[in-house]
């Protein structure tokens, strides 16, 4: 018995030590390091003369720049969450699925192509898209109708980042969709059109609470990685005009690495932390991701 308890431990070991290493150095570390660096007077020159409370307290009321944008970034991350990457991303699983295989294959790939682009070229065709001249492709498409030209990027910033991020984050969850819809057994959906129900009672009855924890999956995934993503508003918009578009995380950079004031973003990102728990926290309760873990009340033997 003793035997077979320390072969069990070293299997842990030796399954389980190299991940728990790296999620220790690339995450527990790091949260740390941020702790620390967050209580000193870190700036440009990197030195740290002296440990304070300063950094923390103009975060909670000094700085009155933090609530407009953490307004934006709540904004961003609804609106883009919402609306792309979860239903956005549902209609495109439920209309590819209905299609015959290869047709519904090919528009996935096209539809997955953003993610797979390098985001610089990605950003780049964003800004030929939106370009204020006459040779932007939105402004040649309403010349040609005679139409007056636009300049989203200056008049409709925040509607330019959440397309942007919600065409390329709706890919992710079109495929978790597709693959959840695909495990629903047929038979459920030949029974149904035998008792007359129409296309939309079965996404109602059948399909929507077949893949209710894949949803739930993609909307707390997606929510974390909105909070801490910011390059291809960075790459398009620069968080500009002025501050129209500047989210929490792109906050953080800009004080850190372009004003030098590495002690308050350390302090910035410490609250990113907070707020990215606690929406994890909050999500989890609601969509009751307990449930998802418990082990199967039948056992297949």
């Amino acid at each position: 018995m003793a035997r077979l308890i320390k072969r069990q431990t070293v299997d842990r070991i030796l399954f389980l030590g190299p991940a728990t290493i790296l999620l220790a150095l690339f995450f527990l570390v790091p949260v740390v390091v941020d702790i620390g660096l967050a209580f000193t007077d870190m700036g440009r020159n990197l030195k740290v003369t002296g440990f304070t409370t300063e950094n923390v307290q103009r975060m909670l009321g000094g700085d009155r720049r933090l609530t407009h944008v953490m307004l934006v970034t709540l904004t961003y991350v609804l609106c883009t969450l919402a609306i792309f990457n979860v239903g956005y991303g549902l209609l495109l699983a439920l209309l590819t699925t209905a299609l015959p295989d290869r047709a519904g294959a090919f528009f996935r790939a096209v539809w997955f192509l953003p993610r797979m682009s390098p985001s610089v070229v990605y950003a780049l065709l964003w800004s030929w898209v939106i370009a204020p001249t006459d040779y932007g492709l939105l402004n040649q498409a309403l010349a040609a109708f005679s139409l007056p030209l636009l300049d989203l990027k200056s008049n409709a910033p925040m509607l330019v980042v959440i397309l942007a991020n919600g065409f390329i984050g709706a890919s992710f969850g079109m495929i978790i969709f597709t693959s959840a819809i695909r495990a629903i057994p047929q038979h459920l959906f030949h029974a149904a059109r035998v008792d007359g129900a129409g296309g939309l009672s079965l996404i109602r009855h059948i399909t929507l609470p077949a893949i209710r924890w894949q949803v739930s999956f993609v909307t707390i995934y997606q929510a974390l990685s909105l909070l801490v993503s910011f390059e291809y508003i960075w790459l398009i918009t620069n968080g500009g005009p002025f501050y129209d578009t500047t989210v929490y995380a792109l906050y953080v950079y800009r004080r850190a690495f372009e004003n030098g004031q590495y002690a308050y973003g350390a302090a910035l990102a410490l609250g990113l932390v907070v707020v990215g728990i606690s929406v994890a926290m909050i999500l989890w309760r609601f969509f009751d991701m307990r449930a998802l873990l418990q082990k199967p009340r039948i056992e297949v033997g």
